[in-house]
């Protein structure tokens, strides 16, 4: 008789760990499939931005070629180039060489706010270089990120949340946030890019200076 006691007891301890265990795994699964989704929408946006900002460097480019034509300097080293995914974009402008990209995005991520709560966010990161040379011999992400921020210009991150501002961020800038709207982001990134690149220059290699603004 105690025996069956016992089992009943046993099977009423099963039953609670079950239970909590469901519970608790409930709770989990319900916060990562919020988070899967904002990935979904922010990868979505990151898309459709970086789309844009392809466009928008195409008339940035010709608007380049123009004007350096008009002054009598020869254009063949003013191009565009970008992969048919549309996840890397080159421009080549005279001795400079920027890339944007948005092979960055592996899994959900956010962006940490000082002050703010962590903003779920696809990235599209400008780096100084041709993307496709430096990842040559990368074999993984570790690797790839490791170029992508040493490289870094400024990131862009676009919300999960089309009504919600993207965010700037400018390396040499720290933690400064500049805020752009959904329809503006993509062409002030690029102009940001270009301004803050080709504004500047390089002073010839001396110790640590490598770069100067004008």
């Amino acid at each position: 008789m105690s025996q069956g006691y016992e089992n009943f007891n046993n099977t009423e301890t099963s039953f609670r760990k079950s239970t909590l265990i469901q519970e608790r795994i409930g709770l989990v699964s319900s916060h990562m499939y919020k988070q899967f989704l904002d990935y979904q929408h922010a990868t979505l946006n990151t898309t459709e931005v970086f789309s844009e900002m392809i466009d928008n460097l195409k008339v940035i480019c010709e608007s380049l070629k123009q004007s350096f034509s008009s002054r009598g300097i020869t254009t063949e080293n003013i191009y565009l180039e970008y992969d048919k995914e549309k996840s890397v974009v080159v421009i080549n402008i005279l001795w400079h060489t920027i890339s944007l990209t948005t092979r960055c995005n592996y899994e959900p991520q956010a962006l940490f706010r000082e002050g703010a709560s962590p903003m779920f966010s696809g990235r599209i990161m400008a780096i100084n270089g041709n993307y496709n040379e430096l990842m040559e011999g990368k074999k993984n992400r570790h690797e790839m990120m490791e170029v992508l921020l040493d490289k870094e210009i400024a990131s862009l991150y676009v919300p999960a949340d089309k009504a919600q501002n993207s965010i700037l961020k400018i390396r040499h800038l720290a933690n400064r946030e500049f805020f752009l709207n959904s329809a503006d982001s993509s062409r002030e990134f690029v102009l940001k890019i270009v301004e803050t690149v080709c504004g500047g220059g390089l002073y010839h290699e001396e110790g640590s200076r490598k770069s100067f603004n004008i």
